[in-house]
């Protein structure tokens, strides 16, 4: 178990109270130092999971980033998702995330610093939207915590000294045909650049499939849009 005061130092948060139940009551399901992902992004991790408390950078795609905690919460580790007010429960549930075991504290104002560090007490992975939000000193202090305390946080968007970088460079959705059908499965061409032995950038390409198929769009006139042109 994590420090008790997690649950309490949120609790004195208004709005991330639920965050701190979760807090309390996580359960520890993996103790090895690597958490586990989904199978077609293994292969392009150094270590084929999450190393607890490292740091990594997605850059570009916030599909990316829940792939990334589809296979841990779905195996019984607790994730949390702060700074991100658009965050989309129904994609992430689509792409394996338990939502059971997910906080989402969207905006926590002039707290974050100290509702991340909360969280990084509490749960084994806390994603962070707006790290722009945090000035050099607190990204230190944050980055410290989470290797002491095994957790590992995953930012969307630039991050100074990271264990690992993922940029999302291109995609292409597939499954839709002549301006009708149904996205079933989206690829994407990644860049992946790390420490040690994964300084060398390299480029993968990982499929992401969608579980449940929604429509594809209609193209306009121009043949603008479509499928193309959906969000990665």
């Amino acid at each position: 178990m994590r420090d008790a005061t997690a649950s309490q130092r949120l609790a004195s948060l208004g709005e991330v109270s639920t965050a701190g139940e979760l807090a309390a009551a996580r359960e520890d399901p993996a103790t090895g130092r690597v958490l586990p992902v989904r199978a077609d992004i293994a292969d392009m991790l150094p270590l084929g999971g999450l190393s607890r408390g490292s740091t990594v950078a997605v850059h570009g795609s916030v599909a990316l980033v829940m792939a990334l905690l589809a296979e841990a919460t779905a195996r019984g580790a607790w994730a949390a998702v702060v700074g991100a007010p658009d965050w989309g429960f129904v994609a992430a549930a689509e792409l394996g995330v338990a939502l059971e075991r997910l906080a989402v504290i969207p905006a926590p104002g002039e707290h974050l610093a100290s509702v991340i560090a909360a969280l990084i007490d509490g749960m084994d992975l806390v994603v962070v939207g707006n790290p722009e939000a945090l000035d050099a000193s607190r990204v230190r202090r944050v980055m410290a915590r989470a290797r002491q305390r095994g957790t590992v946080l995953l930012s969307h968007g630039a991050w100074p000294k990271v264990d690992l970088e993922l940029r999302y460079l291109s995609g292409r959705w597939h499954g839709m045909g002549a301006g009708h059908g149904y996205l079933r499965r989206r690829d994407m061409v990644v860049e992946v650049r790390g420490r040690g032995a994964a300084a060398r950038s390299r480029r993968v390409r990982v499929v992401l499939p969608t579980l449940d198929p929604v429509p594809a769009p209609i193209p306009d006139a121009a043949g603008s849009g479509g499928a193309r042109g959906a969000r990665a």
